[in-house]
């Protein structure tokens, strides 16, 4: 039986209704669009056109109008109510696809031919520069998270410590039990693959070295609040802080790691703290080190880093989507590994890999000062972490 991930349904119900709106897929590398999108059209009856731009020369300007004329052709022989549903995959690779998307979409909406449109993306970063004025009120994006705990234990049999290890890319699952080949798969197939197809070839990056030195110190200080002024240490040819913090936020918005900004009521103090570093899927942070699966079970220190930096890429997956903020919190040396904020309400989260008998002390200092709607303890002597990586996130916080 193939696993289907929930958010097929909405695509379902989406693409059932009157032709409204382009439908926008979109998510990090190797997350499974492409078969979501595919899965979700086998229960659909109207006719579907897919064609991918993953082999199209970039000098190609027509291919977007040979597969839009394709759709148009057989949408005129269908009769209503049926329509057709034309699937053009890795948009982002044509330049200008938004102006020429546009265009024929405003096109067959004055004509009234039943035609509907399905676009996918390998993430934000890719799909931002087209989603401008050009294309507002014509769209809805569908964002694919990283594959939760639950999802790869019940798609591929994942116990707790194979998912804090090896995270949660589907295409990895089945090389789990050969670590070098895994890692390999990884290194090659997603994060060079991301970084160099995805961000370097897409964006302009005048320091590629150093954009994949930024990658790599992500993955080393995950969990660690970590100063520009400190990365720059780390570096060569680091050129300054603002050309750190923009190629840290590229690779955020290529879903691979994030900066946590600290938790305060002044914006400006906010916008200017060091950032909390932390990858979006422990695979990659498992990839970049040498360590052995042994070696990282048998450290207790290392295993509770990944423990927290799963909890971390679990809760800023989740968040993106839940206009919830997440943050971490530092007052000398108090400290609250996450802080989530919806309007007005904070839940504060502390976790812990070891046995720890009284509540931590930062927890306690941030409840006191900021008088949180909760404050949790994940981990030894509080919610199991497999039990938190199982509820939503939406318990926690209390919305709808």
């Amino acid at each position: 039986m193939t696993y289907e991930r929930p958010q097929g349904a909405a695509l379902l119900s989406r693409l059932r209704e009157p032709r409204k709106f382009i439908q926008i897929v979109t998510g990090a590398r190797q997350v499974g669009k492409t078969t979501l999108v595919l899965q979700t059209l086998q229960k659909v009856k109207d006719r579907t056109i897919y064609a991918s731009a993953d082999d199209v020369s970039l000098a190609n300007p027509t291919w977007i109008g040979d597969q839009w004329e394709r759709a148009r052709w057989a949408a005129k022989k269908t009769p209503l109510p049926s329509k057709v549903i034309l699937v053009l995959d890795e948009i982002q690779k044509i330049p200008h696809w938004s102006e020429r998307v546009k265009r024929l979409w405003d096109e067959d909406t004055r004509s009234g031919l039943p035609l509907q449109v399905v676009l996918l993306g390998s993430s934000a970063l890719l799909l931002q520069q087209g989603l401008g004025e050009s294309m507002a009120g014509r769209f809805e994006v569908l964002h694919l998270p990283h594959w939760t705990y639950t999802e790869m234990r019940e798609a591929f049999g994942y116990s707790l410590k194979d998912y804090i290890l090896y995270g949660g890319y589907p295409g990895a699952s089945s090389l789990i039990h050969d670590f070098q080949r895994w890692r390999r798969y990884i290194r090659d197939s997603l994060i060079e693959a991301t970084i160099h197809r995805d961000v370097l070839l897409m964006h302009r990056v005048d320091k590629p070295a150093l954009l994949r030195r930024v990658f790599e110190l992500g993955c080393q200080y995950s969990g660690q609040i970590v100063s520009y002024t400190k990365m720059l240490g780390q570096l060569q040819d680091a050129g300054n802080t603002v050309t750190l913090a923009h190629y840290l936020e590229l690779l955020s918005q290529a879903e691979m790691i994030t900066g946590l900004p600290k938790f305060t009521l002044k914006d400006l103090q906010r916008r200017s703290s060091s950032p909390k570093l932390q990858v979006l899927n422990t695979a990659l942070m498992t990839a970049s080190m040498e360590a052995s699966p042994e070696e990282v079970f048998a450290d207790r220190s290392l295993w509770g880093r990944f423990v927290e930096t799963c909890i971390g890429a679990y809760l800023a997956n989740e968040c993106r989507d839940k206009g919830i903020s997440l943050f971490y919190w530092r007052e000398k040396n108090e400290e609250v590994d996450f802080v989530l904020q919806h309007g007005n309400k904070l839940v504060a989260i502390e976790v812990k890999s070891g046995v720890k008998a009284t509540q931590p002390s930062g927890l306690r200092k941030f409840t006191q000062l900021h008088k949180p709607y909760k404050a949790l303890t994940v981990g030894e002597q509080g919610v199991p972490v497999e039990e938190f990586l199982e509820t939503p996130l939406t318990h926690w916080i209390e919305i709808d």
